[in-house]
C-alpha cells in the first residue's frame, strides 16, 4: 500500500465509511499508533474514558467432550485424564457461594458431554433461576446447542426455547473460532459449522435475546480469515442487532495438539482489537478479555478501541488449562485499581451493558 492508498484508507475510516474485505486487510499494514489513534477516536466518541466490567463467575460444569478440537486443552478426552462432571447440587452450591460474594452474572459453559442428557443442562439452569430469580445466566454456546441437537434429536428452535423456559438470559459467543471453512475443518472438524453458528445466534436474536460474538485468533489463521470472520458477524448484526459485544480471543498454546501456529505478537493483538473497533461499526462493545490477552495487554487495549475488560471471573478452567493466568479470577478492588491506574474510569455494568456503578 503506497502513501496515497494509505491516506485514502485513513480518510475512509475517519469518514465512518464501511470497509470491504480488502480494506480491512489493508488496515493491518498501517502503523500501530496510526491504527490505534483511529480506533481510540471511535471509542472515545462512544464511551469517553469509561471501561466496563462486571462481577461474574465462570462455571465449567464438565470437561468430558464428544467433539475433538486441536486447540483445546480442557477436554478430558484428549490429554487430560481427569474427567469430571458436576451434579446440579454442586453447580448450585458454586452459584450460591459466588452470588453471596456479589456475582451478578453466572457464565456457564461446558464441554459436550455425551454421558448427560438434556435435563442435566436445563435442570441446572432451572434450579439456579428458582433460587436466584435476579441473577443473569449467560450460558449455552452455539457449539453446545448444536451438540445437543446432534446427540438427542432436537431442533435448534426446540433447544433455544428450552433454554428460555429454564432461565437462560443470554448466550456467550464460544464455538465461533474462525469461520473460514478450511481452517475450521482443520481446527475442529465435526463441531458446529460457521453457518450453523450464525444460524443459531440469528434464531436467538429473533427471540429478542442478546449474545456475544467471539473470534479465536493467533493460531493457523491468516489476517484475511480474521477480516472475513468480522464481516460475517457484521452482516448478521445488520439483520438482527443482537450482538452486544465482540470478543477477540487470543489463542492459548499450551497442552494441546495444534502445531505450526502463527502466535501473535503484542502488536498484532492490539492491531486486531483496533481493527475490530473500526470494522465492526454496528457491534457496540469490543471486549479485551483479559483471561486470554493477559491483564497488562488488555489494559493497553483500552487505548486501541476496547471498552470492556470482561469481569472478575472468580474461577475459570477452559483458558487456564491452555496456559492463561485466569484460574482464580481477579479481586474486585485490584481490578478497579488497575483500570484507574491505566487512566480510565471503571464502570461496573450488568450483562446487557446497563451501567450499575461508576468508580470515579
Amino acid at each position: 500500500m503506497d502513501a496515497k492508498q494509505e491516506q485514502e484508507l485513513i480518510q475512509k475510516v475517519q469518514n465512518k465509511e464501511r470497509l470491504t474485505q480488502e480494506e480491512g486487510e489493508a488496515l493491518y499494514e498501517l502503523d500501530l499508533y496510526t491504527l490505534g489513534e483511529l480506533a481510540d477516536t471511535i471509542r472515545k466518541e462512544k464511551y469517553g474514558k469509561k471501561s466496563y466490567f462486571n462481577i461474574n463467575r465462570h462455571i465449567n460444569p464438565t470437561n468430558v467432550c464428544a467433539d475433538v478440537c486441536k486447540f483445546c486443552a480442557y477436554s478430558a478426552t484428549r490429554k487430560n485424564p481427569n474427567q469430571y462432571t458436576l451434579t446440579h447440587e454442586q453447580i448450585l452450591d458454586i452459584a450460591t457461594n459466588s452470588i453471596e460474594k456479589g456475582a451478578k452474572e453466572l457464565h456457564i459453559v461446558s464441554a459436550h458431554n455425551p454421558k448427560d442428557g438434556v435435563e442435566w443442562y436445563m435442570g441446572a439452569f432451572r434450579k439456579i433461576r428458582e433460587k436466584f430469580p435476579d441473577v443473569h445466566i449467560k450460558s449455552m454456546t452455539a457449539a453446545e446447542i448444536d451438540f445437543i441437537t446432534r446427540e438427542y434429536g432436537y431442533s435448534y428452535d426446540e433447544v433455544l426455547d428450552m433454554m428460555i423456559e429454564n432461565g437462560v438470559d443470554s448466550m456467550p459467543g464460544g464455538g465461533a473460532e474462525i469461520f473460514d471453512e478450511e481452517v475450521r475443518e482443520y481446527l475442529c472438524k465435526g463441531k458446529v459449522t460457521s453457518e450453523q453458528w450464525l444460524e443459531i445466534h440469528e434464531k436467538w436474536h429473533n427471540r429478542g435475546k442478546e449474545s456475544n460474538a467471539t473470534m479465536l485468533f493467533g493460531h493457523v489463521e491468516t489476517r484475511a480469515h480474521r477480516i472475513d470472520h468480522m464481516l460475517r458477524l457484521r452482516d448478521l448484526q445488520d439483520r438482527t442487532g443482537g450482538f452486544n459485544a465482540f470478543i477477540p480471543l487470543v489463542y492459548q498454546k499450551e497442552n494441546n495438539y495444534l502445531k505450526n501456529c502463527n502466535f501473535p505478537s503484542g502488536q498484532e493483538v492490539l492491531k486486531t482489537y483496533a481493527i475490530a473497533r473500526i470494522v465492526l461499526d454496528n457491534i457496540p462493545n469490543i471486549k479485551a478479555y483479559w483471561a486470554t490477552s493477559t491483564i497488562n495487554l488488555a489494559l493497553i487495549a483500552q487505548e486501541f478501541g476496547a471498552n470492556d475488560l470482561d469481569g472478575t471471573i472468580e474461577k475459570e478452567a477452559i483458558q487456564s488449562a491452555a496456559g492463561a493466568k485466569s484460574a482464580n479470577g481477579m479481586e474486585l478492588d485490584d481490578f478497579i485499581a488497575l483500570i484507574k491506574n491505566s487512566g480510565f474510569v471503571p464502570v461496573e455494568r450488568d450483562s446487557l451493558y446497563n451501567e450499575l456503578k461508576v468508580y470515579n
